[in-house]
Parts: structure tokens; sequence; C-alpha cells
């Protein structure tokens, strides 16, 4: 993919990574973030145990930091990496205006974190989260029906957002990457920024209803995770 200037919504550990990568590989990222002067000013680890975004960025020199709504007016490709519970707030704020016409990348899942259940998973990090949406619909399908004029592709929701932009870590990349969308064109952007990454094995679901295998599927990869205790890539066989 010829360089492109690209917007990265959220500073988490997910949001770093493509960062990072979409620089090195010659892309103009901008960074979104709610408040950049209150992101700029912490000095604990996020909840994920991250470390301060102002040391991240200090190692990651000529990367700009702005509004969610300045990112995504400077992008014609747009990443949200925002928690799922609040992406639909976070797409808002950046701007119906901004988001229009432009392919919007969605990884977010949908999860509620310290749910109160009847039946609650105990995991090495706490009560597992709970999916809202789930079943019947999908926060891919809720972005889309809240920004029509965007062209949403939910990608990138079935892996380690680190292992998505080096999938070469993970058996030499012989593992299997998702997509689905109602956009062909935009879906064919999505497949070609994921070869750059280094994907060879990228299947289309088909359209956007698809995502809600896509995000349930957290669950089934949390679970892998906790019993292999690393990182993992899923193959499929035909």
């Amino acid at each position: 993919m010829e360089p492109k200037k690209i917007a990265v919504l959220g500073t988490g550990g997910g949001g770093r990574a493509h960062t990072a990568k979409l620089h090195e590989l010659g892309h103009q990222v901008t960074v979104g973030t709610r408040d950049p002067e209150a992101t700029l000013a912490r000095t604990e680890p996020d909840m994920m145990g991250h470390p301060p975004y102002k040391q991240w960025l200090a190692d990651h020199p000529g990367i700009p930091l702005a509004t969610f709504a300045d990112a995504a007016a400077a992008g014609e490709i747009i990443i949200n990496g925002t928690d799922g519970a609040n992406s639909v707030k976070a797409l808002t704020s950046a701007g119906a205006e901004n988001l229009a016409g432009k392919v919007l990348i969605d990884y977010a899942v949908p999860f509620l974190y310290n749910p109160e259940t009847e039946h609650p998973w105990p995991t090495p990090w706490g009560v597992m989260p709970r999916l809202d949406p789930v079943d019947t619909d999908s926060l891919a399908e809720q972005i889309q029906r809240a920004f029509p004029d965007a062209r949403v592709v939910k990608a990138f929701v079935t892996q380690e957002q680190d292992t998505v932009v080096n999938p070469r870590s993970i058996g030499d990349g012989d593992h299997s990457m998702f997509i689905a969308g109602n956009d062909a064109d935009a879906k064919q952007t999505v497949t070609q920024l994921l070869k750059d990454y280094g994907w060879s094995d990228i299947i289309d679901l088909g359209d956007l209803y698809a995502a809600r295998g896509m995000e349930m599927y957290a669950h089934m990869h949390s679970a892998i995770g906790f019993a292999m205790g690393g990182h993992f890539g899923i193959k499929v066989i035909r």
C-alpha cells in the first residue's frame, strides 16, 4: 500500500502496536485520544499495565497526539482502537463528518468489565468481562448504523494486536486472519494493509453480520490463551 494518512484512535497497547508498525511502514500516523493533555499527564500504568503514554511517545518521536476529532479529520483511514464499551461515544466525539467516506477499521471487543453475573468466570486478571452486544448484534454493526457514511470493516479482532502487526512471530505467519464488511473496496484496502503487515491467509467472512461471530470469539481466544500461557495463531484448514 502506498503511504497513507492514518488515524489510530486509542492509546492502549493495541493502538500503540498499530501506530508503531504503521509509522515503520512509512504511513503518516496521527493518534487520537479524548484529552491529549490528560493522556500526557498520566504517570501510572493503564489498566492493562502498559506504561504511561508520554513514556511510550518519547520512544517513538514524530508521532502527533491529537483529539479524536482532529485525528479523524487528518486520516484517510481510521483504526478504532478504543475501549469497546465506549467506542460509539469516542467515534461520536471524532465527528461523523470526519468519518464519512473513509475506511473505518474496527477491532474493538464490546467488553463490559467487572460484570455482576450469577456464574462468574474467574481469570488470572479478574472476572471475565461480559459481551454487550452479543448474539443478535455486534459493536461493528452499531458503529455502522451510527455512522452510515463510514465504510466499516471488522478486522484484527481475532488476534492479539502485537501479533496482528507481526504475524510472523507465530508459526512464521502461517495462520489465518478474518475480515467482514459491507463495502468490497474498503475490505480490499484492509486486505492490502494486512498483507503489508505480513499476512497471507486473509479470509473474507462476508457482510458485517459476521462481526458477531468475530467478536464472540474473544471468549474462546481468551480460553486458549489461559490454557497455553502465551500467544498463538488459528489456522483454517481447507
